[in-house]
C-alpha cells in the first residue's frame, strides 16, 4: 500500500452555483477514506459575469489567453476558491499543513477536443485545433492558501487527441471496489451528464451522454427567476413536445462513437423557444433522460444499477424518467452510502493525488486517450 496523502478537492462545475470542497485521505489507488465537506455558494452576480465569461471564451484559440473578462473574473474566481479553502479548514478545524494537496478544477470556459461533431451552430470543430480552457490560477491559489495546488488535469489528455473528459471514472471505479453490482454504472447529472460504466473485470468506459441540467436550469431561471426547478415539479406540470425532442435527438453528439464530451454550449435553448415554460421544462426533462437512455446502444452489458450523483438525482420527477427510460434500478449514490454532493470533489482531490505519484488519470476507455495518460500541473506553494 502507498502512502497515503490527505488532499482537499475543489469542483466549481458547469452548473456554475457555487464550490463543492471535500477532504479525503488516499494513497491514489485502492484506498480512500472520505472525510467532510462543504458548499460555498457563488453570489449571483458573480455567476452572471461566469456567464458572460463563457460568451468571451468562444473565440479563443490559445488557451492560455484571457482577453476581455476573461483575466479579471479568473482572478476573482482564484480568491474566491482561496476563500472557501479558508473557510472550510477554519470550519474544521485544520490547518493548512494538515492538507498534503490542493486538487483544483477551476471553470471551465471552453471545451473543444478533437474529432468532435460539428455543432449545430455550424463551424466545423474539426477545422480548430483541440482546446479545454479552465479558468482558475493554480500559482495563485498556492499562493493564497499555503498548500501544494494540482490543476489543470484535462489539457494533457486533450493535447494528446484525448476528449478531456470525463476524469471522474478512475475515482468511481476506487468506490465500486466494495459494491457488488456488475455491470454498475455512475451517472453524473451536472450541467452536462456523463455515465461511467464498470465491468465485472474492471474495466472502464465512461463518456458524456448529452444535456445534463444546465438546460433545464436556463430555462427555469430565465421564465421563473429561480435557479432549478425544484423536484422537477415545473416539468411534471408540463407537456413534452415530442417533435421538439427528436430535434433535439437528431443532434450529431448521439451518433458520435464513445469516448466522446460535450461543451455546456453544445446544445442550446433555441428548440424549445416559444413554448410554455412548463411545456419547455418538460421537453427538456424528457431530453435528458432520453440521452442517458441513447447511451446504453454504446454499453457492452447494461448496467445491474445506475447510481445516480449530481444535483440531477434531487429532481424527483428526472429520476422517475431514468428509471422508466433504462428499465433497471435507479438511485442515488447515497443508497450506497456514498455523498453525491461532494463526489466530484472528493474526486479532484483523489486525481491530485494520482498526478503527484505519477499514475495515470485517463485512460482509451473513459477519454479516448492514446494510453493511459498522466495529468495535471503542480503549483508548489511558497516557502
Amino acid at each position: 500500500m502507498g502512502k497515503h496523502l490527505r488532499a482537499l478537492g475543489l469542483m466549481s462545475g458547469t452548473s456554475m452555483d457555487g464550490i463543492d470542497v471535500a477532504l479525503i485521505e488516499t494513497d491514489g489507488e485502492h484506498e480512500v477514506v472520505r472525510g467532510p465537506h462543504a458548499t460555498y455558494a457563488y453570489p449571483p452576480e458573480f455567476r452572471d459575469r461566469l456567464r458572460e465569461a463563457i460568451e468571451d471564451a468562444h473565440a479563443l484559440t490559445d488557451r492560455r489567453a484571457r482577453p476581455g473578462r476573461l483575466a479579471e473574473v479568473e482572478r476573482e474566481l482564484t480568491e474566491r476558491h482561496a476563500d472557501a479553502v479558508s473557510a472550510f479548514l477554519t470550519r474544521k478545524s485544520l490547518g493548512s499543513t494538515e492538507v498534503d494537496v490542493i486538487g483544483f478544477h477551476g471553470q471551465t470556459v471552453l471545451h473543444r477536443p478533437a474529432s468532435r461533431f460539428t455543432p449545430s451552430n455550424g463551424s466545423a470543430d474539426s477545422q480548430l485545433s483541440p482546446i479545454t480552457v479552465q479558468l482558475g490560477d493554480g500559482e495563485l491559489l498556492a499562493k493564497l492558501t499555503g498548500i501544494d495546488v494540482v490543476y489543470d488535469l484535462r489539457a494533457a489528455d486533450v493535447e494528446a487527441g484525448g476528449q478531456g473528459a470525463p476524469l471522474v471514472p478512475v475515482y468511481h471505479s476506487a468506490l465500486a471496489a466494495k459494491l457488488p453490482q456488475r455491470p454498475l454504472a455512475f451517472l453524473n447529472v451536472g450541467g452536462v451528464a456523463n455515465v461511467t460504466w464498470i465491468g465485472e473485470d474492471g474495466r472502464l468506459i465512461a463518456f458524456d451522454t448529452g444535456p445534463g441540467n444546465a438546460l433545464i436550469d436556463d430555462w427555469v431561471l430565465r421564465h421563473t427567476g429561480r435557479p432549478y426547478d425544484a423536484n422537477g415539479d415545473l416539468a411534471r406540470s408540463g407537456t413534452v413536445h415530442e417533435d421538439v425532442l427528436h430535434q433535439y435527438l437528431m443532434h450529431p453528439h448521439f451518433d458520435q462513437p464513445v469516448p466522446k464530451s460535450l461543451d455546456r454550449n453544445d446544445f442550446t435553448l433555441a428548440p424549445v423557444e416559444g413554448l410554455s415554460p412548463a411545456d419547455g421544462a418538460a421537453t427538456l426533462a424528457q431530453l435528458t433522460a432520453a440521452a442517458v437512455a441513447r447511451s446504453l446502444s454504446w454499453l457492452p452489458l447494461p448496467p445491474a444499477l445506475w447510481l445516480v450523483t449530481g444535483g440531477g438525482r434531487r429532481n424527483k420527477h428526472l429520476m422517475e424518467l431514468l428509471a422508466w427510460h433504462l428499465e433497471a434500478p435507479v438511485a442515488p449514490v447515497e443508497a450506497v452510502e456514498l455523498d453525491g454532493d461532494s463526489m466530484e470533489a472528493e474526486a479532484w482531490a483523489y486525481l491530485a493525488v494520482r498526478s503527484l505519484k505519477g499514475l495515470p488519470i485517463s485512460y482509451p476507455g473513459t477519454t479516448g486517450a492514446p494510453k493511459p495518460l498522466r495529468g495535471g500541473v503542480l503549483a508548489p506553494a511558497p516557502a
